[in-house]
């Protein structure tokens, strides 16, 4: 295991935080008790995981209102930027069936009340304006590519995306530049929110042992940010119905690995006070 210390923005003393090196196997293992706690707690999956398939189908109303099309896919895809975020009721549900605490809908969005909320919200400002960043990069792509050619309707941009030499330009090169804005999402959230959430740090202390969780085990993350693409990919393809599984089942897997891959050694309590 290799530890470090961190200095925590606007806290008196230091916290030290420990990073494990795990293995692929802990990805598994974390998907696994992921999936248990969401077959243990499934009644709260109804406003937390019901969110993001609507939002991505609200995007899509939008994109064809206003003769945006050409966006619905990058649109769709930086969704997934937004996750930890929006998983964030699901990570307090792992942290209480962890503890034995009460589990109920009203005691786990009173997480609200948590001191941890404006670091949370911080986390969240920055994850959207890596999705406006990401959104106004593709499009001026698209302009690059097409001018002021939009598309009438998803099936001609489909076809014509798919069947000339610029319509793949658009593909290679959107999902490169794609990859970079998820990868510094991923780097910089892969344990933030579960961190801020349980000690109540701040968001540059979350940021940083995320970017250091991933440094100490970059197979293992690169293992989890695959699964997680493959995954929403799919829930995506199944009019984002699918999602409504994926999203609590990655956000609850989050909670384990970041208990997998964080540990404190100079505190005996894993939670400073429950929420």
């Amino acid at each position: 295991m290799s530890q470090y210390g961190l200095i925590t923005i606007g806290f008196p003393s230091e916290i030290k935080i420990g990073v494990n090196k795990i293995s692929t196997t802990d990805i598994w293992q974390s998907l696994l008790l992921g999936w248990k706690d969401f077959l243990q707690q499934p009644s709260h999956y109804f406003f937390t995981a019901i969110l993001y398939p609507f939002m991505g189908f609200a995007l899509y109303f939008w994109a064809a209102g206003e003769n945006t099309l050409q966006l619905l896919f990058p649109m769709l895809t930086g969704l997934a930027l937004l996750g930890p975020f929006v998983s964030l009721p699901l990570y307090e549900i792992s942290r209480r069936l962890e503890k034995g605490l009460d589990t109920s809908w009203a005691e786990v969005f009173n997480v609200i009340k948590s001191p941890a909320l404006p670091a949370i919200l911080i986390l969240g400002l920055m994850l959207l304006v890596i999705f406006c960043a990401w959104m106004f990069t593709a499009n001026i792509l698209y302009v690059l590519l097409y001018e002021n050619e939009y598309p009438v309707s998803i099936f001609n941009f489909l076809r014509e995306v798919i069947s000339t030499q610029r319509g793949w330009t658009l593909i290679v090169v959107g999902n490169g530049l794609g990859f970079c804005f998820a990868l510094l999402a991923f780097c910089t959230t892969v344990v933030a929110f579960p961190l801020v959430l349980e000690h109540e740090v701040s968001a540059l202390y979350g940021i940083k042992a995320s970017v250091q969780a991933v440094k100490v085990n970059p197979i293992p993350m690169i293992l989890w940010g695959l699964v997680i693409s493959f995954g929403l990919l799919l829930g995506s393809i199944v009019v984002l119905v699918g999602l409504i599984l994926v999203l609590p089942v990655f956000a609850h897997a989050t909670w384990h690995i970041y208990r997998k891959v964080l540990v404190f050694p100079n505190q005996h309590s894993l939670n400073p006070g429950d929420h």
